[in-house]
């Protein structure tokens, strides 16, 4: 019995040993997970990134996918046999301190078949920095890991052709799109995990905004708030000791600009749902911003019991004619089942501007749409700053509660919302504010949150007890 016990002590040490040895067995599956390092692996979006202030955790996502993919042992996508991939970072230096250092705490040294170095000995490779990594497939076959640094240039990046790439922090606009390249062939992956430090830059229009809307780009911020593994009291002292646009970036992992953003409140997390049914009784209103040459926007409103909104549809779209925009605007409400007028034709909300003529035309926007079936109302509060307090508080009410939801197939609406700054003068920035303007329009248009009643004296009580036995009591 004791040899027998002994035997299954020095199993348990070795099984322990190899558990302890290999990290990747222990990343998010204890009793404390990070849902959004799951939300980013598990998205099967090609083009993937992740904002994320310091400590956050964005890293980590970032070194397991490269050792996931490389191994053919993603647990959420389809796995291929033999893998190439890139792992860009800003400099030389960084890519060894940083994400080097992540794929080698998540790589099992027992999967590593061989080791390039650029600097240093083959046998300290954790001290130097490599070049390129030969990892073992769980198919027998081999993949590899490539390291590459943006202040190479782009001529270095040309010529590949790779399943995978990953930026550690911010790359240049034209290496980005030259690693796009490199993934075409395969429909490979990119992804990136970055802190915004260096303002609206380009990643902040293509990626965050996505304002080409393509249907490959997912993003997701992550703060230290998404860590579970982080301290309490460590994460309220840090926040004490920066500024604010530093906790912006820092904690919170979002794109400052000097004057900061409108709809400070707004939160994809929260704001933007998925579609679903709406009751017929819910639908409420239209808006319309209109635009010739810049986008006209519209937008569907519906309203449940408890007063919350839901934007349910969209139509946005530019340099095109009333007659456009009014076949665009019935097709949808028809796809809706909209109500319609006693006169069947469909009401809207209009910028006021919309009724005014001009010598280039004989008739209105607000009479063209009449001729083409849209009965649409010009008489809006145009007051800026008293619609952007209205729809704040739609975004959060005095009780922290948000009133105000998207379908995420509002995808104009959302871009402009996560791109809406003050500049000078207090005065937002004028531009890509076409939805936010129809928005504003609708929202205040909605009657004011009735105000509570004041709790009954005990007097105005005693009455209504009176009242409810004399009516008992006669009928």
């Amino acid at each position: 019995m004791k040899e027998l016990i002994k035997k299954l002590d020095a199993v348990t040490k070795e099984l322990i040993k190899r558990y302890m040895k290999n990290a990747l067995s222990r990343y998010n599956t204890g009793k404390i997970v990070h849902e959004k390092q799951l939300l980013f692996h598990k998205c099967q979006k090609r083009n993937r990134w992740v904002f994320g202030g310091n400590r956050s955790g964005k890293t980590e996502c970032g070194a397991v996918e490269c050792i996931w993919l490389a191994r053919g042992i993603h647990p959420f996508r389809k796995n291929k046999k033999c893998v190439n991939g890139w792992v860009v970072s800003v400099s030389r230096q960084v890519q060894r301190e940083v994400a080097q250092s992540k794929i080698l705490h998540y790589l099992n040294p027992d999967w590593i078949v061989d080791v390039c170095m650029m600097e240093g000995k083959k046998e300290g490779y954790e001290n130097g920095i490599i070049d390129y990594i030969v990892i073992k497939n769980v198919s027998g076959l081999n993949s590899k890991i490539y390291f590459k640094s943006a202040d190479q240039g782009r001529e270095k990046f040309q010529g590949a052709s790779l399943d995978f790439v990953w930026f550690d922090e911010e790359p240049p606009e034209d290496i980005y799109y030259e690693c796009l390249m490199r993934v075409f062939d395969k429909k490979g992956d990119i992804f990136g995990t970055m802190t915004p430090l260096k303002g609206l830059t380009w990643v902040y229009n293509e990626i965050y905004l996505n304002d080409k809307n393509n249907p490959e780009v997912w993003c997701e911020n992550m703060t230290w708030e998404d860590n579970p593994f982080l301290d309490k009291s460590e994460i309220e002292l840090l926040t004490s000791t920066l500024s604010e646009s530093e906790l912006e970036s820092r904690k919170y992992g979002r794109f400052m600009s000097s004057g900061g953003l409108v709809y400070s409140e707004f939160d994809e997390n929260i704001h933007v749902i998925e579609p679903f049914d709406v009751p017929l009784s819910w639908q409420d209103n239209i808006s319309i911003d209109p635009g010739l040459n810049n986008p006209l926007s519209a937008h569907w409103y519906a309203v449940d019991y408890d007063g919350n909104v839901y934007v349910i549809a969209e139509h946005f779209e530019a340099k095109k004619d009333v007659v456009y925009h009014a076949e665009k605007i019935k097709e949808i409400s028809n796809k809706l089942n909209w109500h319609r007028a006693s006169n069947g034709m469909i009401s809207t909300l209009i910028d006021s501007a919309a009724s005014q003529r001009t010598l280039a035309a004989e008739k209105s926007v607000v009479e063209l749409f009449y001729d083409n079936g849209i009965l649409a109302n010009p008489k809006v509060d145009k007051n800026l700053f008293a619609g952007i307090s209205r729809v704040k508080s739609y975004l959060k009410n005095a009780e922290g509660k948000a009133k105000l939801f998207i379908f995420k197939t509002c995808t104009n609406l959302i871009r402009e919302f996560k791109g809406y700054f003050w500049g000078k003068g207090d005065n937002p920035i004028k531009k890509d504010d076409h939805a936010l303007d129809e928005l504003r329009y609708y929202i205040v248009s909605r009657p004011e949150t009735p105000k509570k009643l004041s709790e009954k004296s005990d007097i105005q009580k005693d009455k209504e007890k009176l009242i409810k036995k004399l009516s008992k009591k006669y009928y």
